[in-house]
């Protein structure tokens, strides 16, 4: 019985193979994220909107020469649409008022994320309802991280928006701080993030994949673990910056190493060591997430830090806890470590080659 779905499941590599190429532009981008901070004031309410340069660029074409760089000049030529774009991002109505944009402005930062700033004139009264009316313009499953602050940087309230839910609405009480709890929206991205990044998804399972035992296993996930963090915070706290191009094919380059170690190596036991440096690399990965917020180095930076990290393992322990007990189960047979696991791993490695094309292909 093995032995003919041993039969099968090669001859449906060419396939599946096929069905990993339709659906790696899709597993391979990101829908987005954005933030917007809300800084109310005695006199005006401005919003400062961070979002990436290939997310707006999916909306406006802002390289006029297409040489691939985003210059000055270009932006200065774009400057009318972008600010036009910024007006329409958001709404505001304070206590059922609609309050216009009275200006906007746009700047390209070093991380190749427009930074914007819209400005509203403060109108009487303190309940405030706030819409990401531009979210929808985005791509579908873009989501916006929205805080707001008074004068003092003072925390009032926080939300994670998205197509389905954009409207913010608050009340602010005169002297009173209402600093939000930042663990749960930080903890969630963390679970989100691991449970659609499909190249780090495709790398974890192709470590469980081999027969180890649960001591090993123990030991792949925790090296990953450790690696990981140390260069999510080197990179949050901007204390090591590497492009996210490079990170992005190092990280496709880590999935085909695995599948291919699966297949060719048969002692594993020294695979810590690896996954180590290659959690690494995947913690600068995750680290992109928290920079396309505008989580930065700074006091308040700490709290989303080791929230969204926390939201990583969970995420990662929820995975191992529904694969591992079924590699247990069919590790004994021999029919599973002698065909299965090749075939799996190869398709493993032909994943992170895929990416790897379309990353150097700037797809």
């Amino acid at each position: 019985m093995f032995n003919s779905i041993g039969k099968r499941a090669l001859s449906l590599i060419p396939a599946v193979c096929l069905l990993l190429w339709g659906a790696l532009p899709v597993w391979a981008h990101d829908p987005g994220l954005s933030a917007a901070e809300v800084r109310i004031g005695a006199a005006q309410i401005v919003v400062h909107l961070s979002i990436s340069r290939s997310d707006v660029e999916s909306v406006l074409s802002l390289d006029l020469n297409n040489d691939g760089r985003l210059s000055d000049s270009d932006i200065a030529a774009a400057t009318p649409l972008l600010e036009e774009f910024a007006r329409n991002m958001f709404e505001l109505e304070i206590t059922d008022q609609r309050v216009a944009a009275v200006s906007a402005e746009a700047r390209l930062d070093q991380a190749d994320t427009l930074d914007f700033k819209i400005t509203f004139e403060r109108g009487a009264g303190s309940r405030i309802r706030i819409r990401s009316t531009g979210i929808k313009s985005l791509a579908r499953g873009h989501r916006e991280y929205l805080s707001v602050v008074d004068e003092r940087g003072n925390k009032h309230g926080e939300k994670m928006l998205d197509g389905a839910s954009s409207e913010f609405e608050l009340v602010i009480n005169p002297g009173l701080s209402a600093q939000a709890d930042s663990v749960l929206p930080f903890l969630t991205l963390g679970i989100e993030h691991i449970l659609t990044g499909f190249d780090h998804l495709v790398f974890l399972l192709g470590l469980l994949l081999a027969g180890a035992g649960f001591r090993d296993v123990a030991r792949i996930v925790t090296s990953f673990t450790a690696a990981h963090s140390i260069t999510l915070a080197l990179s949050t706290f901007d204390i090591v910056r590497l492009p996210s191009s490079a990170i992005e094919l190092l990280i496709a380059v880590s999935i085909v190493y695995v599948g291919l170690e699966n297949v060719l190596r048969r002692d594993l036991k020294w695979r810590w060591l690896v996954t180590f440096g290659f959690g690494l690399i995947h913690g600068f990965g995750f680290a992109s997430a928290l920079r396309e917020l505008g989580i930065g180095s700074g006091a308040g930076v700490a709290l989303p830090l080791v929230s969204f990290n926390a939201g990583v393992e969970i995420g990662q322990l929820a995975i191992a806890i529904v694969v591992l007990p079924t590699i247990s189960r069919f590790r004994n047979r021999p029919v599973f470590t002698a065909r299965f696991v090749p075939v799996f791993s190869i398709l493993i490695s032909i994943a992170g080659g895929l990416w790897l094309v379309e990353r150097m292909l700037g797809g």
